[in-house]
């Protein structure tokens, strides 16, 4: 922040002097990754839950006021469904005026929970039910939808997939698979590539289990194999793989929590307040700042 002085005169007689101050910017790249939602729990009986949906996926470039403290928060993680219940969704992440929504928990088998949660990216179902992604909308779009769940000629179920950042979860292919997790997106190389976001698979008794989409989703599980669910990566914002419970095996895995990362050109001093937590790293002209934990008064200033 530089000061000047601003002088004021009228008929040869100064009237006053005060300050006038002169406020910098400083272009910073970002991406907001939210915390991704727990998997869905199908009950016993056969009966496979939904993966959850990726945690909203947003980037580009903003300049920041010098000296201005900034807001940042990272999500946590959605946690997995109770028992025959939707799993949780994920926390919000936010950098400045770009909030990421939290994914959509995947669906359980009680009434009413069935259908995945929507957010950033939806839920994947038990039911028939594709659960909302990009929820609140964004431009470019923040996530994807959930894919759907459903019965096999066996009478058991599978799972949806959760949505990703990139593609839809995947619906249940009855007798044959659970819905796969929608694959996440990759980061730009200015802030390091690596692909983030994706959906958690659903559950599945004895045919395919969902897999977790690329970008940190977790895996569905199938009761029959003791293939139990994973949970979403942390600091990716990855779903939660969806569990079935049968005999009280085959549970639902949590989401992963969320990220902030910032490319900020290497003159510059950056300093963020007590909450948070962080690394960084040089690419090209920028130091690259991925922020894995910072709570809702958390702040980043830049000089």
């Amino acid at each position: 922040m530089f000061g000047l002085t601003q002088t004021r005169k009228l008929t040869g007689a100064t009237l006053h002097r005060r300050p006038l101050y002169v406020i910098g910017s400083v272009s910073v790249e970002f991406l907001v990754v939210a915390g991704g939602g727990g998997g869905g729990f199908g009950g016993g009986d056969s009966r496979a839950g939904g993966g959850g949906g990726a945690g909203g996926f947003r980037t580009g470039t903003l300049s920041v006021y010098s000296g201005v403290a900034t807001t940042v928060t990272v999500g946590a993680f959605g946690a997995a469904g109770a028992a025959q219940q939707r799993g949780s969704s994920g926390g919000n992440s936010v950098f400045s005026t770009f909030t990421s929504a939290g994914g959509g928990g995947g669906g359980g088998q009680t009434a009413g929970q069935r259908a995945g949660g929507s957010g950033g990216s939806g839920g994947g179902s038990w039911d028939a039910t594709n659960a909302s992604g990009n929820t609140p909308s964004t431009s470019p779009s923040q996530g994807n939808n959930g894919g759907t769940g459903g019965g096999d000629p066996a009478g058991a179920n599978e799972g949806g997939g959760g949505g990703g950042a990139y593609a839809v979860g995947a619906n249940f292919v009855g007798g044959v698979s659970a819905g796969a997790g929608g694959a996440g997106n990759a980061a730009s190389a200015a802030l390091g590539g690596v692909t983030y976001a994706g959906g958690g698979g659903g559950s599945t008794y004895s045919a395919t289990q969902g897999l977790g989409g690329s970008g940190g989703g977790g895996n569905g599980g199938k009761a029959q194999a003791s293939l139990y669910a994973t949970a979403g990566a942390t600091n990716k914002g990855g779903g939660g793989g969806g569990g079935g419970g049968f005999n009280g095996s085959d549970v639902p895995a949590n989401g992963g929590s969320g990220v902030v990362i910032l490319a900020i050109p290497s003159t510059a001093t950056v300093t963020f307040s007590g909450g948070v937590t962080q690394t960084s790293t040089t690419i090209g002209a920028n130091k690259v700042y991925i922020i894995t934990v910072a709570g809702v008064s958390d702040t980043v200033t830049i000089l």
